[in-house]
C-alpha cells in the first residue's frame, strides 16, 4: 500500500479547521438574533407602561426631645433657716401652694418696729402739716416730717416684702422633683431646694431638613412615638426658629402635646413624623431610570422607536420615583432592555 505524505495530511486538517470556523461565524448572528427574540437587524422587543398621575404624600422623619412646658429650679431669694417643708418628692402641686417656709421671726420683729416708727412718723407729719398751714412751722421742719414719713413707709414695705419671700410657693401647676434641703438647714439664694416642672402639656423640640423649611407651618399636626411604647401621639407646631442652622442645614421647630394622662415624660427621646400635604405626580419604577452625567434619563416609546428623555426626580418610595420634570401623564415608558437602547433605536412592544 502506498503511504500518504505527511504534508498532505497537515494540509487537509488545516482546511477542515478553516471550514468549521467559517460555518460557526455564519451561524452566530442568527443565534444572537434568536436570543434577543428578533431577526438580525430587527426591532428590539420591550415592555412598556402608560404613565398616570398618582397621589403622593411626602413624609419627613425626624428625632426630637420631649420638654416640659415650664421648668424652674426652686430657690430662695433671701437667706434663712428652713422651718417647714410642705411638698412630697415627685408629687403634684397647684399654683400658689406653699413649698417651703423659711424662719421669719426676726423679720416679723423688725416689721413690728417699722410699723411703730411708721405710726410715729405719720403723727409727726400730720402735726407739722397743721403747723405749716398756720404758718407757725418752717418749710424745713415740714419737709423733714414729710421725708421721715416716706422713709418709715419704705422701711415697713421692705420688711413686708422680705417676709413674703420667706414663704416659697409654686408659680404654676406641676410636679416637683427630688428634695435637696432639709428642715433646719440654713440656705442662701444659691441653694437648690428642688425642681418644679409643668408636664401637662409638654413640648416636643425637633428639626426638619432645609428643603422642607417652607413646607411646615404653625398649626401643622405632627405624629410621634416614644421609646418603649407603640402608641402614636399627636402634637401641634406652634413655634419655628428664625433661621436655619448653618451646621446641620436644618430648621428647629417646637410643637405641643396635651399629655393629659401623663404618659409622656419630659426628657424622653421622640421619633417624629411630619406628613406633607397630599399631591398628584407622575412616578416611574426605579429600575426604569438610567444614570447619566448630569442626572437621570428614561426611554419612551414613540412610533416604534426609543426616545431618551432627561428627567428630574423628587420623592422616592420603596419601588417608585417621582418625576418632577420631563414626563407627563399618558407617556409610554419603556421598562425593559433599557441598558441596550439608544435614541432612535427601533423597538417593538411585547407582552412575553
Amino acid at each position: 500500500m502506498k503511504r500518504i505524505p505527511v504534508w498532505l495530511i497537515v494540509v487537509l486538517v488545516l482546511a477542515l479547521l478553516v471550514a468549521g470556523k467559517v460555518a460557526i461565524d455564519e451561524k452566530k448572528p442568527a443565534s444572537t438574533a434568536r436570543a434577543q427574540g428578533g431577526a438580525p437587524g430587527g426591532p428590539t422587543p420591550v415592555h412598556v407602561a402608560i404613565l398616570h398621575n398618582e397621589k403622593l404624600a411626602d413624609k419627613i422623619s425626624s428625632v426630637g426631645t420631649i420638654m416640659p412646658n415650664e421648668r424652674i429650679d426652686v430657690r430662695t431669694e433671701i437667706s434663712g433657716r428652713v422651718s417647714e417643708i410642705h411638698f412630697k418628692e415627685g408629687g403634684r402641686v397647684r399654683k400658689g401652694e406653699r413649698l417651703v417656709k423659711i424662719d421669719d421671726r426676726e423679720l416679723v420683729a423688725q416689721l413690728a418696729r417699722a410699723k411703730s416708727e411708721l405710726a410715729i412718723a405719720q403723727k409727726e407729719n400730720e402735726r407739722q402739716t397743721d403747723l405749716y398751714q398756720q404758718k407757725v412751722s418752717s418749710q424745713r421742719e415740714y419737709d423733714t416730717a414729710v421725708n421721715n414719713l416716706g422713709v418709715a413707709q419704705a422701711q415697713f414695705d421692705l420688711i413686708s416684702v422680705q417676709i413674703t419671700k420667706t414663704d416659697i410657693r409654686a408659680p404654676f401647676d406641676g410636679v416637683v422633683g427630688l428634695r435637696s434641703v432639709s428642715e433646719g438647714e440654713f440656705i442662701t439664694p444659691t441653694s437648690l431646694i428642688t425642681t418644679l416642672l409643668e408636664d401637662r402639656p409638654v413640648k416636643i423640640d425637633f428639626t426638619v431638613p432645609e428643603r422642607f423649611a417652607g413646607s411646615v407651618r404653625k398649626g401643622e399636626v405632627v405624629h410621634f412615638t416614644v421609646e418603649g411604647s407603640s402608641r402614636v401621639f399627636d402634637a401641634t407646631v406652634y413655634a419655628l426658629e428664625s433661621l436655619i442652622d448653618p451646621e446641620t442645614r436644618s430648621l428647629g421647630m417646637r410643637a405641643t402635646s396635651p399629655n393629659s394622662d401623663g404618659a409622656l415624660v419630659p426628657g424622653a427621646f421622640a421619633e417624629v413624623q411630619v406628613l406633607m400635604p397630599e399631591r398628584t405626580a407622575v412616578t416611574v419604577p426605579s429600575f426604569a431610570l438610567v444614570p447619566e452625567l448630569r442626572g437621570q434619563r428614561v426611554f419612551l416609546y414613540h412610533g416604534g422607536k426609543a426616545a431618551a428623555v432627561s428627567v428630574q426626580t423628587g420623592l422616592r418610595t420603596e419601588d417608585r420615583v417621582e418625576v418632577t420634570n420631563g414626563l407627563a401623564a399618558g407617556d409610554t415608558l419603556i421598562t425593559s432592555g433599557i441598558l441596550s437602547l439608544k435614541t432612535g433605536a427601533p423597538v417593538t412592544i411585547t407582552t412575553e
